[in-house]
């Protein structure tokens, strides 16, 4: 399973590399623990970001929407599971438009905080 690329505009985040220009790549997360309490711990986090509706679930691969409270803009989210790697891929992305302004970096880089914070002292 993989993670859709990022269109050609700016108004997508990824860490898998070759999936998007070098400015568009982030780090991906990283853990200690168990990776289903990590991916759990993951879906919590990104569950109580504003505007977020958890999608799916299927094995490694999470899916939500984050809707912006101004415009209603929908972002798409997924979430790979790498267990034996001890990370997390993702990718987050405007349906529409060209410009998101900085939001889907803004997005991951604040899940990514929540993340390593919760993961802080919880490892197995």
């Amino acid at each position: 399973m993989q993670l859709s690329p990022c269109p050609s505009s700016p108004n997508c985040v990824t860490s898998v590399p070759g999936n998007a220009g070098q400015d568009r790549l982030l780090p991906p997360l990283r853990f200690t623990r168990d990776p289903e309490n990590a991916f759990v711990g993951l879906k919590w986090v990104a569950e109580n970001m504003p505007g977020a509706a958890f999608i799916s679930r299927d094995g490694p691969h999470m899916r939500f929407t984050f809707t912006s409270r101004l415009f209603g803009f929908v972002d798409d989210v997924e979430f790979l599971l790498i267990p034996e790697e001890k990370l997390i891929h993702f990718r987050s992305a405007s349906r529409v438009g060209y410009w998101d302004l900085g939001a889907n970096r803004a997005r991951m880089e604040a899940i990514t905080a929540r993340f390593d914070a919760m993961m802080v002292g919880h490892s197995s």
